[in-house]
């Protein structure tokens, strides 16, 4: 349960070198094989968003410099910086730069099609996906990782208009915050679909931003989830899909192992009973979710060294207990673990946990932008752990965005002779293929800090009123 590498029996690269192949070969900007210009315009062009054809600021140009950003922090983040490094670009391709003028490039990125980088993101997903060995898969299937998470945003009026503040805060002390739920890979760990909302109101919960991504799964995957997702509406629309499912049993759901047919201690395959139609769902489609569903109840209890014993109830729609154990099932729900983790480095080491921009519509393509960004780090981890006989997720995703960075100028700029071009990405995967993720069981640490930080007291009250306090002190 504490997100460890699953083990799917031997190892190999397969098709997965249609994958490594282009990132070895390929030239110019970074990731420009894997994103290349002729992609980007396809797909812009799709979504009748494609612009700059001639000039500096380019679709390709604008969504690589935006990339750039994502990845970085501080003020290697800025838009300054961004137009620096187009001119660093240009002027050793013997272009002419653009203007020290931000405004441009800013305005440029405001033109970035939403839906077009959705698909683009999505794209370089099912491109890993595709291409991952049936080894890396649970079981020959694809199991795809569900969860939820928020970020804020900058404190401005049309945000906080879009996204209001959590409504327990006090007006003008809250950021603007946004809900989002992610499906993940656990072969490759790339985020195969996202969707965003509001943190609050009607139809803004987890499992309402869940059903738009239901396109995501195909017929024989697995969804994995955590217990929010468990409802039998829910299952009935991944069933009616061919989907299956594995997720923690709802709390106010009662289990009895007595009833039902019996597989084995605390095994057994029972029937749940439709409910009343829920608002959100039409006549036609509730007429159309079966009366029953045939569903299997687990229960296990998970022991850690150094942790408290937990036991677990999950319920799946894999019944068939000869091809799917019950060790086999509690191991699939283990994994879970691993979409916490793949958030975590998307919110930390991409800085999504406070995304920058001051509008609506920026904050949908950062957000869109940034996904795209991590994809295209874990198709460079995937690369090397195919290259090296390794799993992906064995891989650290921290580790291969710092090498990706520090790389990034030199491979942009020209610095690496043609004929290095291969060595030196060669050694750039085998080094990123040694960054393995520590097996750290029954690791456990106190959330405290030994040293001591001066930090400033948390908002209590809006900003002009404590200005007007200060005013009121210096007189």
């Amino acid at each position: 349960m504490s997100g460890h590498v699953p083990d799917f029996s031997d190892r190999g690269v397969g098709g997965f070198q249609q994958i490594v192949s282009p990132f070895l070969v390929g030239d110019g900007l970074p990731f420009a094989s894997v994103l290349s210009a002729v992609r980007i315009e396809r797909v812009f062009a799709k979504h009748a968003a494609l612009f700059g054809f001639s000039g500096v600021y380019s679709t390709a140009m604008v969504l690589w410099a935006f990339l750039s950003q994502v990845l970085r922090d501080g003020k290697e983040a800025s838009c300054q910086s961004a137009v620096a490094r187009i001119t660093s670009y240009r002027l050793q391709q013997g272009m002419q730069p653009p203007t020290n003028d931000t405004g441009d490039f800013c305005r440029a990125r405001a033109k970035l099609s939403e839906p077009a980088l959705r698909e683009l993101s999505r794209e370089v997903a099912s491109d890993v996906e595709q291409q991952a060995s049936e080894n890396w898969l649970w079981k020959g299937r694809h199991a795809k990782l569900v969860d939820g998470f928020t970020f804020t945003m900058p404190d401005t009026p049309k945000n906080q208009k879009a996204y209001p503040q959590n409504p327990a805060q006090a007006p003008g002390i809250g950021l603007p915050i946004a809900r989002a739920v992610a499906v993940v890979s656990l072969a490759t760990a790339c985020v195969v679909d996202a969707t965003l909302g509001r943190y609050s109101g009607k139809r803004t919960g987890e499992t309402a931003l869940l059903r738009p991504l239901l396109g995501s799964f195909g017929r024989d995957d697995v969804a994995v989830m955590d217990r929010y997702y468990c409802s039998f509406m829910m299952i009935a629309l991944f069933v009616a899909q061919r989907t299956h499912v594995c997720a923690r049993m709802h709390q106010r759901r009662h289990t009895d192992f007595r009833r039902g047919h019996r597989l084995g201690k605390y095994d057994h395959v029972i029937h749940w009973t439709r409910p009343q139609r829920p608002d959100w769902m039409d006549e036609s489609t509730y007429v159309s979710i079966p009366e029953s569903l045939e569903l299997r109840e687990i229960r296990f209890r998970v022991v850690e060294p150094g942790r408290r014993t937990m036991t677990l109830t999950v319920v799946t729609t894999l019944t068939d207990a000869d091809e799917f154990t019950k060790d086999e099932i509690a191991a699939l729900y283990g994994f879970r673990w691993n979409v916490e983790l793949d958030i975590r480095s998307v919110k930390d080491a991409l800085n999504l946990n406070h995304v920058r921009c001051k509008s609506p519509g920026m904050v949908h393509r950062e957000f869109r932008t940034t996904l795209l960004a991590y994809n295209l780090i874990r198709t460079v981890t995937a690369s090397a752990a195919a290259l090296h006989e390794k799993q992906p997720r064995q891989i650290s995703f921290t580790s291969a965005c710092q090498y990706v960075l520090s790389s990034w100028i030199m491979l942009a700029c020209g610095l690496i002779p043609r004929a290095e071009l291969n060595r030196f990405r060669r050694r750039l995967l085998s080094q990123i293929a040694n960054c393995e993720v520590a097996n750290r069981p029954g690791r456990l640490e106190p959330r405290v800090l030994k040293r001591r930080r001066h930090n400033y007291p948390l908002m209590q009250k809006p900003r002009n009123v404590l200005r007007a306090e200060l005013r009121k002190h210096c007189t």
